[in-house]
């Protein structure tokens, strides 16, 4: 009896638990809204979505917004961009603003762009609204050694056709830049880059250097312009204390050389010295052979130490006169 008095409340629980489980799995009022707004989807294809893991909302409410827009897409095509990883709110949204402003923009072009990693809503705004891109200060050198220091204001545009692949902002400032350090390089005189900044923009524009980039440049404006260093007279200095280093360099290697060369002769005096010291040194024992041998006799060799001995004696007596001479110089001085 009491089994029986359940009954109900056990329907009217699984019946709530029913609903709950369909309206959660089934979007039942993404549905209706879908249908509201003129809008013609399957709810079995919402099952489908769940079922491939797409999440509905993400796919249907893009879809309402390009309906109501008028731009022609379906859902196959939402839902496989969506299982590609791209953004299906961002790129309708796209397509809308380029619908609005007259610009030829296809559902396959737009969601290849935002595959390829750019925000497409961006770059059909930039399209309509262009964006201007400010370099740092850039520094060139004019041919008469002056530093001429120039910053840049880039006014570009996005290029639709060439946003998949192209090259991105970062190119376009290096190429500005090494127009600017070009231009510059190339004037005679620094002041007439000063009296005349816009030869800069005109000589850089005339350049073509938004070929292959995303982006379409429309002007280069100098913003500002500045004096640096005298960088000639810094690299004649640098170059006039490398030669005066090199130059005593080698009046080093010659002084080096000259005391090598010194050294050598005094080792040669040396040499020669001690040969004549061997040499006398054999003086005697020749003489004591002679006189043994008979060679000579002691008369001859006592006549021989006389001369010696008045000869040493004659050295003597003219260094002696030579010092008198220098005193009496030095006297009279």
């Amino acid at each position: 009896m009491e089994l029986l008095d359940l009954m109900p409340i056990l329907i009217v629980g699984i019946i709530i638990i029913a609903i709950i489980v369909l309206f959660t799995f089934i979007p039942v009022t993404l549905w209706i809204s879908a249908i509201a707004a003129g809008v013609r989807i399957n709810i079995f294809s919402l099952v489908g979505m769940r079922l491939r893991r797409v999440v509905p909302r993400k796919v249907i409410n893009p879809l309402i917004k390009a309906h109501k827009a008028g731009v022609n897409v379906n859902t196959n095509q939402l839902e496989s961009h969506y299982l590609a990883g791209g953004n299906v709110d961002r790129v309708v949204n796209a397509l809308i603003a380029a619908q609005r402003a007259n610009i030829e923009l296809s559902f396959e072009r737009c969601a290849a762009i935002d595959l390829a990693g750019r925000d497409v809503l961006d770059a059909v705004q930039m399209s309509v609204n262009p964006k201007v891109i400010e370099t740092p200060f850039i520094a060139g050198i004019a041919m008469d050694g002056i530093e001429v220091k120039a910053k840049a204001r880039i006014t570009v545009r996005a290029n639709i056709d060439r946003l998949v692949g192209g090259a991105g902002e970062d190119t376009v400032i290096a190429r500005v830049g090494e127009g600017i350090v070009s231009t510059i390089g190339s004037s005679d005189h620094h002041t007439k880059v000063l009296e005349n900044p816009d030869s800069i923009s005109q000589t850089v524009l005339t350049k073509g250097l938004d070929a292959g980039t995303a982006f379409e440049i429309l002007s280069i404006d100098i913003a500002d312009i500045d004096i640096g260093k005298n960088i000639g007279a810094s690299l004649q200095t640098d170059q006039a204390e490398a030669d005066k280093n090199i130059a005593q360099a080698k009046a080093e290697e010659r002084r080096a050389m000259a005391v090598a060369k010194e050294q050598e002769m005094a080792a040669r005096v040396q040499e020669m010295q001690a040969k004549v010291v061997e040499a006398e040194a054999e003086v005697p024992q020749a003489m004591a052979e002679a006189l043994r041998s008979g060679n000579i006799g002691v008369m001859d060799y006592q006549n021989l130490k006389n001369i010696m001995a008045d000869t040493d004696m004659r050295d003597m007596i003219s260094k002696l006169s030579e010092q008198e001479d220098e005193d009496t110089g030095k006297s009279k001085e």
